[in-house]
């Protein structure tokens, strides 16, 4: 194939979006296809992937009849992820052995209690830069393996094989149970608590740990290189456009924000709010409860990162929506929280699931508090929005101090649904004291995986082909006084304490 375009699958939770770039990254067709959520039992999270395989094909077909583009005018694919949920599947078939786990699942918590009590967790931690939680891909594989009849047996046979989504989809797009190339990218072989950071590959200690065969696993490739090429997807895509793009959804927010330099960092705020830190050639081990990851590998380079995780962002402006009724639509929060100069003595703990990184208490819950009979819905709006980018600002300062060996934070990229809304990047650049840079295409996960694919293709010559190509918005520039950041951040500790 010869064509200038790029096809970027983002294979998210709740659906998948496939954008249509030209070499320039404008964006000419997009399109998003949801499917079902599976819960067979508290905390236990499932999809279907023959669901998940519907919603790509679909988007595919409805983002290239939008960009007005026959699929032959394609010249390479880029694929990125919903991180951690794990497939298994046949592969003489392409049948799976059951649905996929959810990053989101947790029936394996009392597996990785069991793994810590047995002494294990320094040993996860130091070859993989990731805690032992049922997050990670590697406990849900062994739960499989232990859980579905015949699973082992052909796991040990290479019969069945394992995969994150983005190994799902590259061996259903090049061609399945006729010959499919089974890889996935470092970045993604780095939430498996299979992988060593140092060695790049597959640890045989942890494999024998967990129980799970080497023969089940995918080759490990790099995150812009050709791995296959389309095959037998008649009335989708012709045979033989490269898949030559690969990265977990952070990863490639980050890659999609141009942010190669070590210290260069990125907030997506989504449901949750997700950050990392590039720093760069160095594994940094967090002394402050994050996580270390690989970023990508292009070019024989690999650039690693620091990673930590809120998990309650945009969901808390749905929460004043749909809970408390104090909104109409999520887009109605900004213009409320502007009612009043500042959020007075109230404070919004968004702890609604626990608290993720730096504190890692499941255990908390949401606060709100602080509340005078002179509060009112002003004041919780914008103590909801000043929550957010409190606990977020947490995390990045704590990545600060992790990485001062390194780098230093001097500003920070934002992207996602929320990042539309100017009072909360001004607040984050506020409490950060950092500017915050909103670029003008936010959805960076899709583009990220364009720029890998356009760069795996050679339609990128190299990173700066790639940072030329990125646009600036706006820049939140840190206005706030001393003296209230500081008040804010000392009621925001004292509440974050009794959460």
């Amino acid at each position: 194939m010869s064509g200038s375009h790029i096809l970027a699958i983002d294979q998210g939770t709740t659906g998948t979006t496939v954008l249509v770039v030209d070499p320039q990254l404008r964006v000419k067709g997009r399109a998003t296809v949801e499917y079902k959520q599976i819960y067979p039992k508290p905390g236990w999270v499932e999809h279907d992937p023959e669901d998940i395989w519907l919603s790509v094909t679909k988007a595919i077909t409805q983002a290239l009849k939008g960009a007005s583009l026959r699929p032959q005018e394609l010249g390479a694919i880029g694929i990125t992820n919903q991180r951690e949920t794990t497939v298994l599947w046949h592969k003489a078939t392409g049948r799976p052995c059951m649905n996929a786990m959810v990053w989101q699942d947790r029936r394996t918590a009392e597996d990785c209690h069991k793994l810590k009590e047995q002494g294990h967790e320094s040993l996860f931690r130091e070859k993989t830069g990731l805690v032992l939680d049922p997050y990670f891909s590697g406990t849900k594989l062994a739960w499989m393996l232990r859980e579905v009849n015949g699973a082992r047996t052909d796991a040990e046979a290479g019969k069945a094989l394992f995969g994150t989504i983005d190994s799902y989809l590259v061996w259903r797009l090049t061609g399945g149970a006729e010959g499919g190339v089974h890889v996935t990218d470092v970045s993604n072989a780095s939430r498996t608590l299979m992988f060593g950071l140092q060695g790049l590959k597959w640890e045989p200690e942890l494999l024998k740990v967990l129980g799970i065969p080497e023969a089940c696993l995918p080759r490990v490739v790099s995150s812009a290189e050709v791995y296959g090429k389309t095959r037998g997807l008649s009335g989708i895509l012709p045979d033989g456009i490269p898949l030559c793009g690969m990265a977990g959804d952070q990863q490639a927010a980050l890659f999609g924000q141009a942010c190669f330099e070590p210290g260069d960092a990125k907030i997506t705020f989504g449901t949750g709010a997700f950050m990392l830190m590039n720093t760069g050639k160095e594994i940094v081990h967090s002394k402050n409860n994050l996580i270390t990851t690989v970023a990508w590998q292009v070019a024989g380079q690999v650039n690693y990162a620091l990673e930590g995780s809120a998990f309650i962002a945009g969901a808390a402006v749905q929460w004043l929506r749909d809970g408390l009724k104090l909104i109409h639509t999520a887009g109605q929060v900004e213009a409320l929280a502007e009612t009043v100069e500042n959020s007075g003595s109230v404070v919004f703990v968004p702890a609604l699931t626990g608290l993720g990184a730096p504190h890692w208490r499941p255990d908390a819950r949401g606060a709100l508090m602080g509340l005078t009979r002179d509060s009112n819905a002003g004041h919780i709006a914008r103590a909801c929005l000043e929550g957010i980018a409190l606990q977020n600002a947490e995390i990045l300062l704590a990545m600060d101090k992790d990485a001062t060996l390194v780098a230093h934070l001097k500003s920070t990229k934002v992207d996602g649904g929320a990042a539309a809304n100017n009072l909360l990047m001004q607040l984050q650049a506020d409490v950060l004291r950092i500017p915050c840079v909103r670029p003008k295409v936010i959805e960076t996960t899709a583009v990220g995986a364009a720029c890998l694919a356009g760069l795996g293709a050679g339609m990128f010559t190299d990173l700066a082909a790639v940072k030329n190509a990125w646009k600036e918005d706006r820049v939140f520039q840190p206005r706030m006084k001393d003296p209230e950041r500081e008040a804010l951040m000392k009621k925001w500790a004292r509440a974050v304490a009794v959460a």
